[in-house]
């Protein structure tokens, strides 16, 4: 049986602790775990804790750690995804995949084509659900660290900001991701569903981007960043 990993929002040490409201309620409540149960609990650390359920009530879901460990080792090249601003369903996958790809962090661009426009109270909570979206990968993949979620950015502020020793645009039309040598870090920007206009892709080539392809079609922006970190871990980090 799978030993049940969870994310917990505070530093970790060995000992009792009482589990925030969120997991108690899903542990206790839908998954219907019992006292004497073991779980795997990690901090964003890069540690992980296994213990047992101690306590499990309507109120209160307590568990005591009893041993700590490190957890899955970071993919040695660091990658900043700037991942055009879509729809719903289609931002939340490409955030889940990229951090179940490895990415360290990742950035909404708001560029020309965006249909997508979040201000104040909505971007909040948009915010928090992406977070919640990264969380909720690394937990199923065994990922120990949580990648980095920043706020919605616009191109040209983004492109200004990001610093990495490789940058790349995707572009169908350039040289392949393969043609370039080997990075320590990676910046990846992937344009909106209807993609970056031609003047945005001049902008980030003079703001130091390589334009690069990833094969002969045309990827959905939920696709490209799948694409483009799987090929950029084969050629470089820890696939």
């Amino acid at each position: 049986m799978r030993l049940s990993r969870f994310f917990i929002d505070a530093p970790l040490s060995l000992g009792q602790h009482q589990l925030p409201e969120t997991q108690a309620h899903y542990i206790g409540r839908v998954l219907r775990h019992a006292v004497g149960d073991a779980v795997q609990l990690f901090d964003g650390s890069g540690n992980e804790f296994l213990g047992e359920l101690i306590e499990v009530g309507k109120k209160a879901v307590r568990v005591e750690l009893r041993e700590t460990f490190a957890g899955l080792a970071e993919s040695p090249l660091h990658i900043h995804l700037g991942q055009g601003l879509s729809r719903g369903e289609r931002m939340d996958w490409a955030i889940q995949k990229a951090s179940e790809l490895g990415a360290n962090a990742i950035t909404p661009i708001v560029s020309e084509r965006c249909e997508v426009r979040l201000k104040d109270e909505r971007a909040d909570k948009r915010m928090a659900h992406w977070r919640q979206v990264a969380i909720s990968a690394c937990e199923q993949c065994g990922r120990s660290v949580i990648p980095l979620i920043h706020p919605p950015l616009g191109l040209g502020d983004w492109l200004e900001q990001t610093e990495a020793q490789l940058k790349l645009v995707l572009h169908p039309v350039a040289e392949p991701l393969a043609s370039h040598g080997k990075p320590q870090s990676l910046a990846f920007l992937i344009g909106p569903e209807g993609g970056l206009a031609d003047a945005e892709v001049t902008q980030a080539q003079n703001a130091g981007f390589h334009a690069a392809r990833l094969g002969p079609r045309v990827l959905r922006t939920e696709t490209a960043p799948v694409v483009a970190l799987s090929v950029a871990q084969q050629l470089w980090g820890d696939f």
